[in-house]
């Protein structure tokens, strides 16, 4: 199902920028096995599945900060600068060997956008450019989108570290816009959490939020322009015209 706040001008959205993490994939469990495996590396308890998931979504570090402060009874900011740096390092190294174990693509994920790029390339339809923006490292986004067969998909594949700050930093959606010659009302971003849609606040642009994320329980904190319940629906969205979508 799709519920429309404010309607996308979808006749003009020229670009459309995935979220990785609890949008186009869902790699919770080897995002918690590689922190619990980092927590053992310094000598603390391993913490739940779900807790970790839930702090998934600005960036390793933080991520690495939020799991060490819940060990330590802190709060992220207090956390030791040592302990983070060793647990950051160990959980990077972990996660790169591992980052495929169990992570997969979400049901309906690659038909979804195959069906988009055929919408996109249709004759009667805009010519439209996909592209990946995300906070993980931006080597393992490469590697899981190439090994998901997802990679093909997307003229650009972005990670946290390819720009000097992350979202809700507006940067790198910006920098996509600017290398795609698009503006910000021809721009859509599309992800499963609260950053996904500031970041696209803070760009000028449009949202689309997830609702089968790991980041939805931060999602309506600051509600998206249209929701989404499967990536079936990103098409629907994006062309209601042809498809139909339930304005609220």
């Amino acid at each position: 199902m799709v519920r429309v706040f404010r309607p996308l001008p979808v006749e003009r959205l020229k670009l459309l920028v995935f979220d990785l993490d609890g949008t186009l994939i869902d790699s919770a469990q080897d995002l918690c096995n590689s922190v619990n495996a980092a927590l053992e590396h310094v000598d603390l308890a391993p913490l739940a599945d779900p807790l970790i998931a839930s702090f998934v979504g600005n960036g390793v570090p933080m991520l690495m900060r939020r799991s060490l402060a819940q060990e330590g009874g802190t709060t992220p900011e207090l956390v030791d600068e040592h302990l983070l740096v060793q647990a950051t390092a160990f959980f990077l190294g972990y996660y790169r060997e591992h980052k495929l174990d169990f992570t997969y693509a979400y049901e309906g994920v690659l038909e979804a956008l195959a069906a988009l790029k055929e919408l996109h390339n249709a004759p009667d339809g805009t010519p439209r450019t996909m592209a990946v923006l995300t906070n993980k490292p931006v080597r393992p986004a490469r590697g899981i989108c190439e090994g998901l067969g997802l990679a093909d998909y997307f003229v650009h594949i972005y990670g946290g570290d390819s720009f000097p700050v992350k979202k809700p930093d507006p940067l790198g959606l910006r920098s996509l816009m600017e290398e795609t010659g698009v503006t910000p009302e021809e721009t859509v971003m599309i992800g499963d959490s609260q950053v996904d849609v500031q970041t696209a606040r803070n760009a000028g642009a449009w949202s689309v939020g997830c609702l089968f994320g790991f980041g939805t329980q931060t999602l309506m904190e600051t509600p998206p322009d249209v929701l989404v319940d499967r990536p079936a629906d990103w098409t629907a969205a994006l062309a209601p015209a042809r498809i139909g979508v339930q304005p609220l």
